[in-house]
């Protein structure tokens, strides 16, 4: 949705910084219109495409009964679909060629257009001017009910054997993944792969995002095996995701959720360039500590909406590297950098947004910010304190407008040895070596900001601006919170002794019980016991590779935690 937020063909624009063509694919409707869709495949359970076809409609040239040629009675039934939210009803209507009403969002009244002929920038205007109208909070259930963009027929495999919603046929265990990946499902998902991967001209890598609490860990992690195997000189970068919360959880439910992390970790590392978790839990245990808080943000974190909302702020910035039109650096560059010596688990942390005033300029921002740095984890994987790190990538996006170095009158004494410096790069370079003085350090510095359409979560503070910008006068109180339509946002992925004890305690909790007596359903789903076994000792020894450089190790959790 951001990305796709950010796209425009317009030819009197100037090209973006980003370059779309990395994920989005160019196509054409049977009507002859141009389609841009994103280079997706989506793998998903039966239900969780609610009012969504998982062919798509771009390609539908409607329901032409005159194709039949059975010449007895016809009978059609048709199930009544799922309602659809007001954002999901307003795509409709554009799709249809009706122009929204902008003066009132519950007028009546819609001007027409000839149908088809509303491009992607319109579509992208005219939300923006009702955005206030959108409050989507009570009415998501599942990722389509906010989806924006088309998906090409190619992009959506359902998974018959397991349901979305109810207690029954649900993927729950690691082993019920691993299985899936054969048969019909794996066909399905070759010529999906076959398809996307013919028509690029050059293939950097996959991006994979993957549950990882559930039963999606085992089957992201035979996917990554397949790549591995098919595409290995590619990059391989993959995105676990974890939920804050899970509704209706139990004990049973919540030790199911350790273990599929637990495994999904080493497999998922084990066949990728690098993994990366990606979650605002306070920890991946059954008993995390608080979720990840931001100063400027106010989002719910129990509400898949908000919390996938920041995250998805954060995966624009993290991935931005290889999606510049200029001086791109190709996945498997990122991912040599940041995996080294075998360490191919990163933690990533984010300002969301980066606490920058407007107006001012990047030295104020930092100077700031010099206790510590204003990012927060993302992967449930505090800091270190004494500043060690293997490696680091780290990105600043969306500074548009702003400057990057001081502009203090010549003779003037710096206020900060920051304001000295003479250009973005070496600010924000000395900025993290105050933190970091012996990491190896790649930075990235992207002006363009994540851009915000309907139906993104207005979850930010009454102190930004429209520009995601901190404000130079607090609002007065009473008055409404402005509508936010981009942010800047700060981003880090780190190799680090501190990812030692994030993998020592995923091990410490997934080993403190008896697997055969607490959880027999999980294993009688698969993995075999010797795997299990096999598969923690390999965590134990990926939590050795982050140690520190005394030997030491450290946790902050006693064994209780779980």
């Amino acid at each position: 949705m951001l990305q796709d937020a950010s796209l425009s063909y317009d030819p009197e624009t100037p090209p973006s910084e980003i370059h779309s063509d990395v994920l989005f694919r160019e196509g054409e409707t049977l009507g002859g219109h141009v389609t841009y869709t994103p280079r997706l495949i989506a793998m998903d359970l039966k239900g969780s495409l609610r009012s969504l076809r998982q062919e798509g409609r771009l390609y539908d040239p409607g329901k032409d009964m005159s194709t039949v040629t059975w010449e007895g009675n016809l009978m059609l039934h048709e199930e009544s679909p799922p309602e659809k939210n007001s954002f999901l009803e307003d795509l409709d209507k554009l799709d249809k060629g009706e122009i929204l009403a902008i003066a009132d969002f519950s007028s009546s009244s819609q001007a027409q257009c000839p149908a088809g002929s509303v491009s992607v920038d319109t579509v992208n205007s005219r939300l923006a001017q009702v955005q206030k109208g959108y409050k989507l909070e009570g009415s998501v259930k599942v990722w389509s009910d906010f989806l924006r963009i088309h998906l090409h027929p190619h992009t959506v495999s359902v998974i018959h054997q397991y349901n979305h919603d109810g207690e029954t046929h649900r993927l729950e265990a690691f082993g019920q993944g691993e299985a899936l990946l054969r048969g019909p499902v794996l066909e399905d998902l070759e010529d999906k792969l076959h398809f996307f991967v013919e028509e690029c001209d050059y293939l950097q890598g996959f991006q994979v995002l993957c549950d990882l609490a559930d039963g999606f860990a085992g089957l992201g992690s035979k996917v990554t095996e397949m790549l591995q195997d098919s595409y290995g000189g590619r990059g391989i970068l993959t995105w676990g995701l974890a939920p804050v919360s899970h509704p209706n959880s139990t004990p049973v439910k919540d030790l199911y959720h350790l273990l599929n992390c637990a495994l999904g970790t080493v497999h998922l590392a084990s066949h990728s360039s690098f993994f990366c978790p990606l979650t605002l839990r306070g920890g991946l245990g059954r008993r995390p500590s608080s979720p990840t808080s931001f100063p400027y943000l106010n989002y719910d974190p129990s509400l898949w909406y908000h919390s996938s909302s920041v995250l998805a702020l954060a995966l624009d910035a993290l991935t931005v590297s290889y999606r510049l039109r200029n001086n791109s650096v190709p996945m498997w560059q990122v991912a040599d950098t940041l995996a080294v010596a075998g360490r191919k688990v990163v933690a990533a942390y984010g300002a969301v947004p980066f606490p920058m005033m407007h107006g001012s300029s990047l030295p104020d921002a930092l100077s700031a910010c010099t206790d510590a740095a204003p990012w927060k984890p993302l992967s449930a994987c505090p800091e270190p304190g004494d500043g060690q790190c293997y490696s680091q990538w780290a990105t600043l996006k969306g500074f548009q407008g702003q400057r990057l170095i001081s502009s203090q009158a010549p003779g003037t004494k710096p206020p900060t040895p920051l304001h000295s410096l003479t250009s973005g790069e070496d600010v924000l370079a000395s900025y993290i070596r105050s933190f970091y003085p012996t990491a190896p350090l790649a930075l990235q510095l992207v002006s363009t900001p994540s851009k915000l359409t309907p139906p993104f979560p207005q979850i930010f503070s009454k102190s930004l601006d429209a520009q995601g910008f901190l404000q130079s006068q607090p609002p007065p109180s009473g008055s409404p919170a402005p509508v936010v339509s981009s942010v800047p946002i700060m981003t880090s992925l780190q190799s680090g002794p501190a990812l030692n004890t994030w993998l020592s305690e995923l091990h410490r909790g997934a080993s403190a019980f008896d697997i055969r007596r607490m959880a027999p359903s999980f294993l009688s789903q698969g993995p075999e016991l010797g795997d299990y076994k096999e598969a923690l000792e390999q965590l134990g020894l990926l939590a050795q590779c982050y140690r520190d450089d005394s030997g030491g190790v450290t946790h902050s959790s006693s064994e209780e935690d779980y």
